[in-house]
């Protein structure tokens, strides 16, 4: 016969309530509890009924994580913390990519008002292209990144103080021409926009004169396309003494431009990047990057996503996770 949560209950020594807390995720238990009752769950090879307990607690146990590329390696390292942390808290997490699609971000909403999902993570790219508008009946929902607005709760970095960090840390041996890979032309990105602005904010600390030439566009944050940008650019300027890429795909991409033409780095010319993939600190040379605790972010979206299943009607929660310049040989004077 098929086990019941009073089965599982009985052989971990626990309640059946007790049972359902591991299994929900909503209420903590100790790590003892959650090992036992788990342990449970393997030997009687217990399966939750998902329909029955939804029709009981209008939950399904299932959470959506919605990013705009997954071919990205932030991405990937971003999706797996949040299914680790999920899993502690026994939640089965539907992975989508949205594409920066509003009506992809749209689908999801709806299949969350509709109970087949409890909640929605997503990572929008620009707010007023977003499927998150006022007037728009959200789900529980709890936005990444760095468009501001106050319809949800938020987990993010501040792209604008890390940026000009950054910059700052790249002129400190006396390097004054700075370029920035990653700039868009027209409407662009949150994290785009962010990023120069601090960047600029940077150059205005340092008393350097903003020069639009140091600003290389490149739509497509990946190695291929800054990997082009780059050479294109290069065809038609002369060589910064650093290139601050705002993501490390765009810096690898552009670590090989610059090492096919013979230039040493960081002698002739200086390169970071921003996220902390793990490619970027096994590049030659390692890169230097904007770091920031992934876990905590995914740790941090879930407690806000949890809570606001719990109460809808609580005021928007904004977290900010911090980050820190890691210096490495790509920069390193």
């Amino acid at each position: 016969m098929r086990a019941t949560v009073k089965d599982v209950a009985r052989r971990a020594g626990v309640s059946p309530k007790t049972v359902s807390n591991v299994m929900n995720g909503i209420i903590p238990v100790s790590g003892a509890t959650r090992t036992k009752v788990e342990q449970a769950i393997l030997e009687l090879d217990y399966v939750p009924n998902l329909s029955a307990r939804g029709l009981r607690n209008g939950r399904s146990g299932v959470i959506a994580l919605a990013l705009p590329d997954l071919g990205t390696p932030y991405s990937a390292e971003i999706a797996h913390h949040i299914v680790e942390v999920a899993h502690e808290q026994g939640w089965i997490v539907q992975i989508e990519e949205t594409g920066s699609d509003p009506q992809r971000e749209h689908e999801l909403m709806v299949r969350a008002r509709s109970n087949l999902i409890d909640g929605l993570i997503l990572n929008p790219v620009v707010l007023d292209e977003s499927a998150v508008q006022v007037g728009v009946a959200l789900p529980p929902v709890v936005l990444l990144g760095e468009v501001p607005q106050k319809l949800a709760d938020r987990v993010f970095v501040d792209s604008f103080a890390a940026a000009r960090d950054m910059t700052l840390a790249l002129a400190q041996p006396g390097r004054r021409r700075i370029a920035v890979l990653g700039t868009t032309q027209g409407r662009g990105s949150a994290a785009a926009i962010q990023r120069t602005q601090g960047y600029e904010e940077a150059l205005e600390i340092l008393g350097i004169e903003r020069d639009e030439s140091l600003l290389i566009p490149c739509e497509k944050w990946m190695p291929q396309t800054a990997a082009d940008a780059l050479t294109a650019y290069l065809e038609s300027h002369p060589l910064p003494e650093a290139l601050f890429c705002f993501t490390d795909s765009m810096a690898i991409g552009a670590l090989s431009v610059l090492w096919k033409r013979g230039l040493r780095i960081p002698e002739d010319i200086a390169v970071a990047g921003f996220d902390d993939i793990a490619d970027g600190r096994y590049a030659v040379p390692s890169l230097t990057t904007v770091s920031f605790d992934k876990r905590a972010i995914a740790s941090e979206a879930l407690r806000l996503l949890t809570e606001r299943m719990a109460d809808r009607g609580h005021e928007q929660r904004v977290v900010s996770v911090d980050y820190a310049i890691v210096e490495r040989d790509s920069s390193r004077a």
